[in-house]
């Protein structure tokens, strides 16, 4: 964990609420970005986002330094959005990452300018290969792989979300991206 986070994490324990509140200005948009995810509706997300902090912050002198505050906080996240979409008799998204909407995520406008129309399809026919190819995925693959590619988390952040030894973890990817491999290079070819 940062000096910062742990800095902070502890003056919150001591009853410092300020230092909570910028733990949530830390994090908040990732936090967002995570549950929006799960949860499509933009108020929704922002209920459940505030959900997951108050969580977070009543259970904050259970936190225990020995992972990131980040990755408990992503836990909570998951867990609060998962459970709202349950309350509201709403299955959660069987892949924790909807390729369709990598789109958003696009990055420079000079590269989309020069898409043509058919470079556009077959790049909507990559990413749906690509999400069947994650559906597909058994859970613990699938995670480990979405918490990896999309999150960006470490190993050992992905070991610490998963319960599971860092070299399961690696394993873990390699057989999710292996597979994923294989169901993507026959469309790849065939562009």
């Amino acid at each position: 964990m940062s000096d910062a986070d742990a800095q902070l994490v502890a003056r919150v324990q001591q009853g410092d609420k300020r230092a909570f509140d910028l733990l949530v200005l830390k994090y908040q948009h990732k936090i967002h970005s995570l549950i929006s995810r799960y949860v499509r509706d933009h108020a929704e997300v922002q209920d459940v986002a505030q959900e997951a902090f108050i969580k977070a912050f009543r259970a904050i002198n259970n936190f225990r330094s020995e992972s990131a505050f980040y990755t408990w906080m992503y836990r909570i996240a998951i867990n609060t959005a998962k459970n709202h979409l349950v309350s509201r008799s709403r299955r959660p998204p069987s892949t924790d990452v909807d390729v369709d909407e990598s789109d958003d995520y696009s990055g420079s406008n000079v590269l989309q300018d020069m898409q043509t129309p058919e470079s556009i399809l077959h790049g909507n026919e990559v990413a749906g290969v690509v999400k069947q190819a994650l559906d597909s995925l058994p859970e613990d693959l699938r995670t480990a792989v979405t918490l990896r590619e999309f999150d960006g988390l470490s190993y050992e952040d992905i070991a610490d979300v998963m319960s599971c030894p860092v070299g399961t973890v690696r394993s873990r990817i390699f057989r999710a991206r292996e597979a994923i491999d294989k169901q993507v290079r026959p469309t790849l070819h065939r562009l």
